[in-house]
């Protein structure tokens, strides 16, 4: 371990000490092609037999077609295709976490040291603030959200960053991608970043916000769109701010996490011109939804711009679709999922004080899976609507008016 850094030197990489054995990579490869088999091609599969075989016998029976995700999971429940879809798809999301627990905590120890060294020295300036009275909300606790073992929050020794890591390395499973990709810096941000860039040319955001940050993986791909912007940003879990406060320093990314519910954040009014989050909303109560757009109402300064990518909502997707999304919210512990879909978003941020028509929601192309000549035809409309998930993010915001 290097006692000091020298000027310009980079810092120590906290994913640098995370060598999964043959037998665990071979795991993990394993369980990233039951993860896209199960989410790809048995999904497309359990389509195939919903329109083929089951909603025909709906219609032989003289009953009514089903017409919202509800009425579909009422008549899939008992199909013995959707039970064996469910508990492998389930299954895999479990495995995708376990797959990486061995070699993390047989390096946590080394993570630590290296995470403690970086946050001593800030090599590139960045912040890492904590709150060790902050009281973590039950909506975070009371379940291992995503199926992940503890969560997003859990700590098992002083300074513990091994949570971060261990869901940084299960999602990057989870997608097929290898660990040490340096260059993932966060499709979301980069894609919304530069989305931002082609819809406001004139916008220069001075600072910005990331709310729910984790990892601060989506933050790293704003900075490439706004390089000289101040970036902040915030989560409860300690331990996922830790490693993320590890990454940006590594990466040459500065970027201030601090500590803190977003549904009462310390920084003064208007202090933002850019207010973000990634797959953020459906993970807390609608209750506490509304809280933290007012929260994203006062801390954007006039002509502040707050962005969120979500899922759509249900008036925006056919049953069929409702009922694909919210297979998580029954299996994989996010149970605030489907009501924070029935929202209409427009209402949402107008009753937290954004004017109405300054609201929008639209499916932005994926920047990684989008040609830069398809993106020009796409905003010129010469390509049809997008779907979410399927090439596209969809996104929600407004712009407080000046």
């Amino acid at each position: 371990m290097p006692s000091g850094l020298t000027g310009g030197e980079q810092a120590p990489s906290v994913d640098a000490v995370y060598h999964p054995t043959h037998d665990e990579s071979a795991r993990q490869g394993f369980v990233a092609a039951l993860r896209a088999f199960t989410g790809r091609d048995m999904r497309d599969k359990l389509a195939d037999h919903y329109h083929t075989r089951v909603l025909p016998g709906v219609e032989r029976a003289g009953s009514t077609a089903p017409e919202t995700g509800r009425d579909i999971e009422k008549l899939m429940a008992p199909v013995p295709y959707y039970r064996f879809y469910s508990a492998m798809r389930y299954n895999a999301q479990e495995m995708m976490y376990q797959s990486v627990l061995d070699p993390v905590e047989r390096v946590a120890g080394e993570m630590i040291a290296i995470g403690k060294n970086i946050a001593g020295r800030r090599p590139t300036g960045g912040t890492l603030t904590l709150d060790p009275h902050l009281e973590l909300p039950r909506y975070v606790t009371a379940l291992d959200v995503h199926l992940a073992p503890g969560s997003f929050h859990r700590e098992y020794v002083a300074d513990d960053l091994s949570q971060g890591a261990m869901l940084a390395y299960g999602s990057k499973v989870g997608l097929g991608g290898g660990v040490h990709r340096e260059a993932d810096l966060g499709a979301v941000g980069n894609s919304i970043g530069f989305w931002l860039t082609k819809k406001y040319p004139q916008f220069a955001p001075r600072r910005m916000l990331d709310v729910g940050t984790q990892s601060g993986k989506n933050l790293f791909g704003y900075l490439d769109h706004y390089p000289d912007a101040e970036a902040h940003g915030v989560d409860v879990s300690a331990p996922m701010l830790r490693y993320g406060h590890a990454r940006a320093e590594h990466l040459g990314k500065v970027v201030h996490f601090s500590q803190q519910n977003a549904e009462s954040l310390s920084y003064p009014d208007g202090f933002f011109d850019l207010i973000v989050s990634s797959f953020f909303f459906h993970e807390v109560p609608v209750a506490v939804s509304r809280k933290i757009l007012q929260e994203c109402r006062r801390l954007l300064a006039p002509g502040g711009i707050t962005v969120h990518m979500e899922l759509p909502s249900h008036s925006d997707c056919s049953p069929w679709e409702n009922f694909d999304w919210d297979w998580d919210a029954k299996y994989n512990n996010e149970p605030y999922y489907m009501k924070f879909r029935s929202q209409d978003f427009s209402d949402l941020l107008e009753q937290a004080g954004f004017a109405r028509q300054t609201c929008f929601s639209t499916v932005i192309p994926n920047l990684e899976t989008t040609s830069e000549a398809d993106y020009a035809r796409y905003l010129s409309g010469d390509l049809p609507p997008l779907k979410h998930g399927r090439g596209g993010w969809f996104v929600f915001g407004a712009r407080r008016e000046a």
